[in-house]
């Protein structure tokens, strides 16, 4: 009888929660916000508030080791291997099929897998863990993507830069209140970190601060504005499109840092895309112009066009601003400090301001 279960798939028992996300999220984007395979062979997962997950093993044949994999609702946008170490083999997340994403651990062939005292367990609403193995000490270095972390330097970040400046926000344009809708969009995210930098600083962590700071000014100056993302989830292409064309927005501003070829430390620099139309590239100018201002001595690599996806779809006029190297000595040393986040914030805002505030 254990015989024959191996030869099938073992399901594991799922501990379920399901209680409303705090934003309705996309449909397309996926559950999975961040994972850490341990040392000590423990799984670790961050997910969505409503996420149902499904957990399968299956044993080894002629072309795989023994698997161990879990389905998540929602598409990953970025598939990808990771070349596993010691008993691992690979760590693959995919699309298995449309609206799943799927995290796929496979061992090394000539080791053998004991699954039927696993567990997963819910440590929480987000939280999930599962021993998958006793891996011996110092046989595994720990593998992971995402940020685990509850908290966020945004709260501490944004309550300086509101309590301490609200002299520079009245400094700013003044435009017509409630008249102008805006989308800014934080790029990557979850399990997609985007670049990483000098000393592990991630993209990912990078844009979604300064476009926190950066819609929070924008609503302080009567402006509405949407967030493709608020937290560390896995947001598709499409779906940050369809996001922005669903709605009646004037602009839409994507945030993103750049990594140099090979992670060279002497190239930096800041530059702002726009796809078509003048009014794309008057965005891109008064953007370019402000985060020049705040970033001295960094290279102005211009105003560019470019058919990125997200700025080539966009019913309105679209801009992709690349707020310096994550991986350059100057710029990546200056983007892991709050303040000069809050000063590219404020000057990405007061670029916004001075557009709308020209076209009226």
């Amino acid at each position: 009888m254990r015989n024959n279960n191996f030869k099938k798939f073992f399901k594991l028992a799922s501990l379920l929660f399901v209680i409303n996300y705090f934003n309705s999220p996309v449909k397309s984007s996926s559950a999975l916000a961040a994972w850490a395979l341990k040392s000590d062979g423990v799984l670790e997962l961050k997910t969505k508030s409503d996420a149902k997950l499904k957990a399968y093993f299956q044993k080894a044949n002629k072309s795989y080791g023994d698997r161990f994999w879990i389905d998540f609702k929602g598409e990953l946008s970025n598939p990808r291997k990771i070349k596993g170490n010691g008993p691992i083999k690979e760590i693959r997340l995919g699309k298995p099929k449309k609206g799943l994403t799927r995290l796929v651990i496979e061992f090394q062939s000539n080791k053998k897998i004991n699954p039927h005292n696993w567990k997963l367990i819910g440590i929480d609403k987000n939280n999930w863990r599962i021993k998958l193995a006793a891996f011996p000490k110092n046989d595994f270095q720990t593998i992971s993507e995402g940020n685990f972390s509850s908290s966020s330097n945004f709260k501490k970040t944004s309550d300086y830069f509101f309590n301490l400046k609200n002299k520079a926000l009245a400094n700013l344009p003044n435009v017509k209140k409630n008249k102008f809708y805006v989308v800014i969009d934080p790029g990557h995210g979850g399990p997609d970190s985007g670049a990483i930098g000098i000393g592990g600083l991630r993209e990912t962590d990078v844009v979604l601060d300064v476009s926190k700071i950066v819609t929070n000014i924008l609503k302080k100056k009567g402006i509405e504005v949407k967030m493709t993302r608020t937290n560390e989830i896995d947001l598709g292409l499409g779906a940050r499109v369809s996001m922005a064309n669903n709605t009646k927005a004037d602009i839409f501003v994507s945030i993103h840092a750049n990594a140099s070829v090979g992670k060279k430390r002497n190239i930096n620099g800041l530059e702002t895309f726009y796809y078509s139309g003048w009014k794309g590239r008057l965005l891109a100018e008064k953007i370019q112009k402000q985060i020049i201002k705040v970033s001295p001595g960094s290279p102005d690599r211009g105003v560019r066009r470019g058919s990125y996806f997200v700025i080539k779809q966009t019913n309105m006029p679209a801009v992709l601003v690349e707020i310096g190297f994550v991986t350059g000595k100057l710029d990546g040393s200056r983007l892991s400090k709050d303040m000069h986040r809050e000063r590219v914030a404020y000057a990405i805002a007061r670029g916004i301001l001075e557009y709308l505030e020209r076209i009226g």
